[in-house]
């Protein structure tokens, strides 16, 4: 979501939809208040201390992809109406399709998270290279997210590591990666409306929250959060989306690419939706998986009390 559609809502007519249909116009309005056009001084200086940021881009066969940079503390700078990112500071993987995409499509959605203390912010503009170390972003829109489905970590990157970034692409998924997959407890969406822009969005719960359905298709549920529906939104509209699983103990990244399928009113005898009933599944055309992509060291601290307990 980056603009709005009439004088009297901030919302594409996808997010419209997806609130109608899960009953939740009213909490929407109401949270739609914190969505401005500029950075607020809290977040600027919130900004500067984040170490990496995820990203979404579009390819040129439109393919939507989430991508992490990660960086040394400061690589990260904003004004209200821009943010800045070094890119002399940060690890730069050449097989992520990120560099590529915003050369040639310049929107962009940015999620600054810090996982320890649970505080995100989400950036959506168009992105430019003043000069080639600097990926400059005007900012269309900007707002802050709730903690909820977070799980604490202490990421320390460091980019000294001595061995460089290596990936591998496929279509189909392996028996590690699935296994890799099986244990996650977060992840990061890209998706996108055709006229109204990217989103960089956190999805997170306990291990076992992503269903693997099978080799190319995975079920995620979506729990209750703050009644925008940006991203189940996007899809609503265009359901080409892209997801990015970190795996911050091991340093390494899957990024998939694919499309989406909203299911709004199913089934869940285990609780896996936390109540709402709603999954999306997502079909998976291609991947990249890229090990030492996240270099440093990872203390996981807690998960997120707002997870669903499932039931067996």
């Amino acid at each position: 979501m980056s603009t709005t559609t009439t004088p009297t809502t901030k919302y594409h007519e996808g997010e419209l939809i997806a609130q109608q249909l899960a009953g939740a116009v009213e909490q929407a309005r109401c949270n739609g208040r914190v969505i401005g056009n500029t950075i607020i001084p809290g977040a600027i200086k919130f900004t500067k201390k984040q170490k990496f940021v995820v990203v979404s881009s579009v390819d040129q066969q439109q393919d939507l992809w989430a991508s992490i940079i990660v960086g040394n503390t400061g690589f990260i700078t904003a004004e209200p109406h821009a943010l800045d990112i070094d890119v002399s500071k940060a690890l730069r993987v050449d097989a992520d399709p990120v560099w590529q995409n915003l050369v040639t499509d310049p929107p962009i959605g940015l999620l600054v998270i810090d996982l320890q203390s649970r505080a995100r912010l989400r950036v959506n503009g168009k992105v430019s290279f003043p000069t080639n170390d600097q990926l400059h972003v005007s900012v269309e829109q900007a707002y802050p997210n709730c903690p909820q489905y977070i799980q604490r970590r202490n990421y320390r990157p460091d980019q000294n590591h001595p061995s460089s970034p290596q990936s591998q692409a496929g279509t189909r998924l392996t028996n590690e990666q699935q296994e890799w997959i099986s244990r996650a407890d977060t992840l990061f969406v890209a998706s996108q409306h055709p006229s109204s822009g990217l989103d960089a969005s956190h999805r997170g719960g306990n291990p076992g929250f992503i269903r693997i359905l099978d080799s190319a298709q995975l079920r995620i549920p979506d729990y209750s959060g703050n009644g925008m529906f940006n991203t189940l939104g996007n899809f609503t509209i265009n359901p080409r989306a892209g997801l990015l699983i970190p795996d911050f103990e091991n340093g390494r990244t899957l990024q998939l690419t694919g499309r989406a399928e909203v299911r709004w009113a199913v089934a869940d005898p285990h609780n896996e939706t936390g109540g709402t009933g709603r999954y999306w599944d997502f079909a998976i055309d291609r991947w990249i998986e890229t090990r030492h992509s996240l270099p440093g060291a990872s203390e996981f601290l807690d998960y997120s009390p707002h997870n669903p307990a499932t039931t067996e």
